[in-house]
């Protein structure tokens, strides 16, 4: 895949190197010649210096050909506008905007602009550790879908993966049991020791907690 990063800052540098390091073709953009320094010598990708949201320099980064742009500088504006080219201008498949202010993440979300906000993501499961929550996350998908990892309650047992599924919201993804990972379906019976990973909506961490605790 073709990959440009906007913002070689820790996390745009950080993100390079990983796509870099998985196969991705990546060309990363930035303002200042200095930031490139944070890709280490082991980056195998492109650099392209100026300002992100520049015609002439994301044609340079080879805008027209990529499959995927990320905008990830210090800037909610920057990124936004970025981003909008990206998607409008240059039809690029996927766009992705890094944005600071919640309040702006949801604006652009209901536009179409694909957004992770790092502040809502750290909120949420700030206050998950402080409430010492039983569920674990394993990876969260943007900053509203997080991939939860959570064992199966006795009062659970026996009923089925119906029971536990709110469309839209709380999806339960595999059940681990006796070693052995498997796809349920929706009429699958959870097992004493069963673990089971649920694709949840961040704002049914409590509705989850609910249902694993009634049964």
């Amino acid at each position: 895949m073709r990959v440009i990063v906007v913002g070689c800052g820790m996390l745009g540098s950080a993100l390079a190197q990983t796509l870099s390091l998985r196969g991705h073709a990546v060309t990363v953009v930035d303002n200042d010649p200095l930031a490139f320094e944070r890709l280490g010598p082991s980056f195998r990708g492109q650099t392209v210096l100026g300002v992100g949201f520049d015609r002439d320099v994301l044609l340079k980064a080879g805008i027209e050909r990529v499959d995927c742009l990320a905008a990830v500088t210090t800037s909610d504006d920057a990124n936004v506008v970025a981003a909008r080219m990206a998607s409008q201008v240059f039809h690029v498949p996927k766009v992705i905007a890094r944005l600071y202010d919640p309040r702006k993440a949801e604006i652009y979300k209901r536009l179409g602009l694909a957004t992770v906000s790092p502040i809502t993501w750290g909120i949420n499961h700030i206050a998950d550790l402080i409430c010492y929550s039983p569920l674990e996350t394993v990876v969260s998908l943007g900053s509203e879908v997080d991939i939860i990892q959570a064992e199966a309650p006795p009062l659970l047992v026996g009923r089925t993966v119906r029971d536990l599924t709110v469309l839209g919201e709380i999806h339960v993804v595999s059940i681990t049991r006796g070693g052995a990972t498997f796809l349920p379906t929706q009429s699958t019976a959870f097992q004493d020791g069963d673990l089971l990973h649920l694709a949840v909506l961040s704002t049914a961490a409590e509705r989850l907690k609910e249902l694993l605790a009634s049964g």
